[in-house]
């Protein structure tokens, strides 16, 4: 009968002591131990026992968290209103200072996050948001770490997602592309007919040392032109034949300048006058004075 009242007596011990002690903890987890108010550390993984009734255990994730940032309207520095949208990604490198620095690690790491970037870009300009977005992603990591490094919580990365820009902005931004690379353009064409001309110059020298040279190219021209299927004949003329008649029409046109045509003067006939016609005949009445 004693034994019978020990067993029991163990097994409500066990029941109601021993077996709500144990904890499980995961892999990627860390449990925060209470006793009596008292921090007494971080346990885990796996199984441990503590005190039941008098322990209170609080489980932390050390597993990455990946936050994203809400929208926001942003006035950058050269008075351009952007919308700015971020993701933060976070661990808990401490879990005891995550629990007891601060009630909520994740949304007082969500609320510094939005500030810190208001601030940041509000100090950059549009250019240099679009430019140097790698510098700027930096140093939004570097400062909100330094926030959150008292609350146990390690920022890993801090990148800037999405730049929303105004509609007028865009077709500013779109004409001044569109006129960088007309630039281009016209750049590129400058250099090739500048070396164009520079080779075409070196051919013609070329050419003009060996008069061969110029039938040659003559006859590379017919051959291409034969190539297609088409009517046109072309016949070269040679420059020695074509040169004195070219030669020739200055001076023509000299000799002409020096020597005006000077036309006739041809007598026009008198025509009589029509019998209707009215003819003055006072031309040809004599004069006649009155005597007092």
């Amino acid at each position: 009968m004693g034994f019978i009242i020990l067993f029991i007596v163990l097994a409500l011990i066990v029941l109601f002591f021993i077996l709500p002690g144990f904890r499980v903890v995961q892999q990627y987890e860390r449990g925060v131990i209470f006793i009596l108010g008292a921090l007494k550390g971080a346990k885990g993984p796996g199984v441990f026992w503590v005190p039941p009734m008098i322990t209170r255990m609080v489980k932390v994730d050390l597993r990455i968290v990946t936050m994203q940032v809400p929208p926001q309207e942003i006035i950058t520095r050269d008075n351009i209103t952007i919308r700015v949208t971020a993701v933060v990604y976070f661990h808990v490198v401490n879990p005891e200072a995550s629990v007891t620095n601060v009630v909520n690690f994740i949304d007082a790491t969500m609320q510094i996050g939005q500030t810190t970037l208001r601030n940041v870009l509000g100090q950059s300009d549009m250019d240099e948001l679009l430019a140097h977005r790698d510098r700027i992603n930096q140093n939004l990591q570097t400062i909100i770490d330094e926030y959150t490094e008292r609350w146990g919580v390690k920022v890993t990365a801090v990148e800037v997602k999405d730049i929303e820009l105004p509609a007028s902005m865009q077709r500013a931004m779109a004409k001044q592309a569109e006129a960088e690379r007309e630039k281009r353009a016209k750049i590129i064409h400058a250099e090739g007919e500048l070396q164009a001309s520079t080779q075409l110059a070196q051919a013609a020298s070329v050419i003009g040392s060996q008069p061969s040279a110029l039938q040659l190219r003559y006859l590379q021209t017919l051959t291409e032109i034969a190539v297609e299927k088409n009517s046109t004949i072309i016949f070269p003329l040679p420059m020695d034949i074509i040169e004195p008649l070219l030669k020739s029409l200055p001076k023509a046109a000299e000799e002409n300048h020096e020597r005006p045509s000077v036309r006739p003067v041809v007598e026009q006939p008198t025509r009589p006058a029509p019998i209707n016609a009215y003819v003055d005949q006072t031309a040809n009445r004599p004069l006649t004075m009155k005597k007092d």
